[in-house]
């Protein structure tokens, strides 16, 4: 059976990435017996330096803006109506994404554990993405911008609920030692407060509302916390995501991928995928972007929605063969393009197949 995968394109190095992952796609369907059929959106969206080179102005921006959202919403509804449980995104302008995430009522989740550590050492973020600054609506006059944004107990209590759910995906056999909420509360009139009380009281679990500042202490005096789950504000959640990466060694941001769940009942089932860095406008074109973030997008895409039994592993212990011949991009300290590296891993992939070492060509 063929499982259809979403692909939405953005600018800058969004088309080289696009066709990495199509191509990765493609290859890994074969070697585990899997068939994926990619459905492209036919629009490219912008990036936020394609945007700003193309806008004649704030209206012409914010013209923009919307329609890239209006379109992305759209092809996101349809692949959901379809049935589609996958989409990959490439890195598209933030204020047509935040536009979706808030409609659509997003969470980012992640589960951030250092190498090598016990499953139960491992801090589950899941970071709202459908409320507060990052969400809302600008209005404009002459020398000042107004920011408008909302929370809401209704989602609120999805996000939680999400949150749960997932935390007893991660730890079956008995879910979370510890739930703490990241949000500046103090801000909200006691509002969040009373939300989150009536949340656990239904839920009947203990969760703990906290100043960003409070779980940033805690998390630097203890150090990685055994099976914790951080529900964060998203502007505490973006910024701290990467430093967490780096504080318990986990991994670079650029070879870094992300799940995003709709939480619209309009669009259950439907999970996109991304690499965690940006759009990389300076690297368009140069094949020199680093591919890593995607790979691993479609090897969790291939496993977990196209059934392809071991991906992700086999594709890990390539990517690690790979490395540790020196073929990297730029990036990562090596001279090696983004085709060389793809090329260099999907040999490595082919060859373990069928249980024969790769060898690095000369002048890959």
């Amino acid at each position: 059976m063929t499982a259809e995968v979403g692909l939405a394109v953005g600018r800058g190095t969004g088309p080289e990435l696009a066709d990495v992952f199509e191509r990765v796609v493609d290859r890994l369907g074969q070697l585990h017996g899997v068939e994926a059929a990619i459905t492209r959106s036919p629009r490219v969206y912008h990036s936020y330096h394609s945007l700003r080179a193309e806008a004649d102005g704030i209206a012409d921006m914010r013209r923009l803006t919307e329609g890239d959202a209006g379109h992305y919403e759209r092809f996101c509804r349809e692949l959901a109506r379809r049935g589609v449980t996958a989409v990959f995104r490439t890195a598209v302008n933030a204020q047509s994404l935040y536009l979706v995430r808030q409609r659509l009522r997003a969470v980012k989740v992640d589960v951030i554990s250092a190498p090598g550590s016990s499953p139960d050492a491992a801090l589950l973020l899941v970071r709202d993405e459908a409320q507060g600054f990052y969400t809302g609506e600008n209005r404009h006059s002459p020398g000042v911008l107004t920011r408008t944004m909302q929370f809401s107990q209704e989602i609120t209590d999805d996000v939680i609920a999400h949150a749960l759910a997932r935390a007893r995906q991660q730890w079956p056999d008995g879910g979370a030692d510890r739930i703490v909420m990241a949000y500046k509360f103090h801000l909200l009139d006691g509002a969040l407060d009373d939300w989150v009380r009536a949340a656990a009281e239904r839920h009947r679990v203990r969760i703990e509302l906290s100043q960003p500042d409070t779980v940033n202490r805690n998390l630097i005096q203890h150090g990685l916390p055994r099976r914790t789950v951080v529900v964060a504000g998203n502007e505490w959640g973006d910024i701290m995501h990467v430093v967490l990466l780096d504080r318990y060694g986990v991994d670079k941001q650029e070879n870094r991928c992300a799940e995003n769940v709709h939480l619209h009942p309009d669009l259950a089932g439907l999970v996109e995928y991304q690499t965690v860095h940006g759009s990389a406008d300076d690297l368009a074109g140069r094949d020199t972007v680093n591919p890593v973030a995607t790979v691993r997008a479609a090897a969790t895409i291939v496993e977990r929605h196209c059934g392809g039994t071991g991906v992700i592993e086999s594709t890990e212990r390539a990517l690690a063969a790979v490395t540790a011949r020196g073929v990297r991009t730029p990036d990562l300290g090596g001279r090696h393009s983004t085709t060389a590296v793809v090329d260099a891993l999907l040999t490595e992939l082919s060859h373990r197949q069928v249980g024969r070492p790769a060898r690095l060509e000369a002048g890959s």
